[in-house]
């Protein structure tokens, strides 16, 4: 096709799958096999076909691809979160996963409180034809959710802080670890006054990390007083709310355990705000060990919860059930103490 009269170049022919197959001297069946992740080709064919593949720039017809097997390669993400943060890095490894096996993800926010979650969940399914979903927390830890799923026949796998469902159904990242850490720290630190930030009582990571760490500190002979026990929104501004009212206690504590990290930012700017210094006059530990963790000053020593590696083992899970895999059991997370400069001795 020649110019058109105002100077755009005529675009160039798509490679086809007939092109793949004629490149690599392979049969279109054998491209079809490669593009289709079936397991009876060799590795040598499979990377004669994948050279092809990128030598020519080659991109299956969507369409075509899910009409001829039955699947639209589209997995769900359903989430209801106030940390942004934790959203995004789940994405990444979701799709760190789904992207090499030439899949994609649909990314759906909703809210438990709404009272067309089910229904509007259930349209969103179907609309798209989704092959599965993921469910993080605290989603993951809704039981009505979970038999819609199972009533409709969509594959699904649940983040959650303890296992809640069969082998296979689960990634269980066991916050009670990693809180119980936390405790252990402070503790050796010699703090005695410790407050402890919880998440909304509506999540069960709240109960869990919360009742680990007042749990370990019992252990050390320690308590968290009552006026030291609060509840926060898993959100900056709540820590900073938690924040100045901890300290305006008459007896304000030497260190704080925020149950995420938002929230530990948040206490620390509230410290600020009424004149103290970081670390010197309150220590803070977070829970997630997000990325702004490390930038902040102090840098925020935070329980690591690795949130890219549980989207990306939820994606394998699901992937592995698709394929008619069964699972031996769940894939365990474990959080490690992350230590920096938020925390000293009192």
């Amino acid at each position: 096709m020649a110019d058109d009269p105002i100077g755009r170049a005529a675009p160039l022919r798509r490679a086809t799958i007939t092109d793949v197959a004629a490149y690599a001297n392979v049969s279109k069946k054998t491209v079809s096999r490669v593009i289709n992740r079936e397991p009876n080709v060799t590795p040598r064919m499979f990377a004669r076909v994948e050279a092809a593949i990128r030598d020519l720039h080659f991109s299956p017809n969507a369409q075509a691809r899910s009409l001829a097997l039955g699947r639209s390669f589209l997995v769900g993400l359903i989430y209801e979160n106030p940390s942004p943060t934790y959203v995004v890095n789940m994405q990444l490894g979701i799709l760190d996963v789904l992207r090499p096996e030439g899949m994609e993800l649909v990314v759906h926010p909703c809210r438990r409180d709404a009272a067309t979650m089910l229904d509007d969940i259930r349209a969103v399914i179907q609309r798209q034809r989704l092959d599965g979903v993921i469910l993080p927390p605290p989603l993951s830890e809704d039981e009505a959710l979970v038999a819609l799923l199972q009533a409709i026949g969509c594959p699904y796998v649940r983040i959650a802080c303890t296992a809640l469902d069969a082998p296979g159904r689960m990634v269980v990242s066991n916050d009670a670890w990693g809180a119980a850490e936390a405790a252990e720290r402070l503790a050796d630190l010699g703090h005695r006054r410790i407050a402890l930030l919880r998440g909304p009582a509506s999540y069960r990571s709240s109960h869990v990390r919360g009742d680990a760490f007042t749990a370990a500190l019992a252990a050390r002979g320690l308590a968290v007083a009552a006026e030291h026990d609060v509840e926060g929104g898993y959100t900056f501004e709540s820590g900073v709310a938690a924040g100045h009212r901890l300290l305006a206690l008459a007896e304000p504590p030497t260190a704080v355990f925020a149950l995420n990290d938002d929230m530990a930012i948040g206490v620390m700017q509230a410290a600020r705000e009424r004149g103290l210094a970081l670390p010197q006059d309150l220590s803070v530990i977070g829970f997630d060990d997000l990325p702004m963790a490390a930038r902040v000053w102090p840098n925020l020593t935070s329980v690591r919860l690795p949130i890219r590696e549980m989207g990306a083992s939820a994606s394998r899970t699901l992937l592995a059930a698709l394929s008619g895999e069964v699972a031996e059991g769940d894939a365990v997370i474990r959080p490690t103490l992350v230590a920096r400069q938020s925390d000293i001795a009192p």
